[in-house]
């Protein structure tokens, strides 16, 4: 009988030529290990616009997102490739919405829906515990859930600014949430979102302590295998920042590939910080990287090989900050890697 079993290499490899099989047979060009995710919050709710995106943009988002050809997955079935290191279609993507507002049952699912296109909720059980009239309630969720296609992913119990609370009082804020979705949903999500994208490196040590699968942020780029699974990225999509020019810049993207990020800790001691990484690939056009940070940016340094230094001429005000590194890849596509600061107030 054991001459019978197959060895998990065995297994592997057999499912890789599985879905080379299935790319072929569907006309896709090449596979990738990577993938992008769009974020949003509110739809239709012009009152919000940093947050909201216009139902006649969501509306041509999707229409773009089909004739672009793009593969949209479940963000578990991404999650899970690029931790397992296996192959995803070229262009996929995920849809994922933070908060659970009213506007996402009664405007994005039916959209989404008839598209075919699956989502992920990323929820946070106070708001939907909270009898709010802008939120939705549980009942809501449950039935979008058996509904097929959509999906539930943890977002903690208050939606709290986490660098501002001490680690008991997240690890409580996120234990709190467990025992909700335990009740209302008899499970626990097992991928997480960072509340306002913010976190640090005792965050992100307490998250993968506590056996979620991944976490994300608010920061854009492109999540692949190797990266670090507690700090995926998402590309944020709102009325400001939702033309279909970035929307097909984002849905295309492919990964820049990083290590040796510094600081390596998002909640920034020095500010402004000397931000650096190495990349993790040989890419041939390197002169033509470019960093943005508003108009912050003095300075890129190029030491040695692959080494980027970046310096910033002033400091961030408190709050979030962002630096985004773009390079030109392939077909008129871009290769992206981006980070989020939280800068504490005095």
């Amino acid at each position: 009988m054991r001459g019978l079993a197959l060895s998990s290499k065995l297994k592997k490899f057999i499912g890789k030529m599985a879905f080379l099989a299935v790319l072929m047979s569907t006309g896709a060009a090449q596979a990738a290990d990577w993938a992008v995710v769009l974020m949003y919050h509110r739809f239709g709710e012009d009152d919000y616009p940093s947050t909201n995106i216009r139902l006649d943009q969501f509306d041509a988002h999707i229409h773009t997102l089909k004739e672009m050809g793009v593969t949209v997955l479940p963000l578990g079935k991404i999650v899970d490739a690029l931790n397992n290191g296996e192959e995803l279609p070229d262009k996929t993507v995920a849809i994922t919405i933070d908060d659970g507002y009213l506007s996402v049952y009664e405007e994005a699912w039916p959209r989404l829906k008839a598209a075919g296109f699956p989502f992920t909720i990323f929820a946070s059980t106070n708001q939907l515990s909270g009898g709010r009239d802008d939120y939705m309630n549980w009942d809501q969720m449950k039935e979008m859930l058996d509904d097929g296609g959509v999906y539930v992913g943890h977002h903690g119990a208050a939606h709290a600014h986490l660098p501002r609370l001490s680690l008991d009082q997240v690890r409580d804020d996120i234990l709190k949430a467990n025992e909700t979705f335990k009740e209302k949903l008899g499970f626990v999500p097992a991928i997480f979102a960072y509340p306002y994208g913010e976190y640090g490196s005792d965050i992100k040590s307490l998250i993968s302590d506590l056996g979620f699968k991944a976490a994300f942020g608010q920061h854009s780029g492109v999540s692949y295998s190797g990266g670090d699974r507690f700090e995926y990225p998402r590309f944020p999509l709102n009325e400001n920042y939702g033309n279909i020019g970035r929307l097909k810049l984002a849905a295309q993207a492919m990964p820049l590939r990083v290590r040796n990020v510094l600081p390596s800790d998002k909640i920034l001691k020095v500010n402004p910080p000397n931000f650096g990484f190495t990349l993790d690939e040989n890419y041939k056009n390197i002169h033509q990287l470019n960093c943005y940070s508003g108009n912050r940016i003095s300075s890129l340094q190029r030491l040695g090989v692959n080494r980027i230094e970046v310096r910033l001429s002033q400091p961030y005000a408190p709050g979030r900050a962002r630096i985004n590194c773009t390079l030109p890849g392939p077909d008129g596509r871009y290769r992206w890697f981006g980070t989020l600061f939280y800068i504490p107030r005095n």
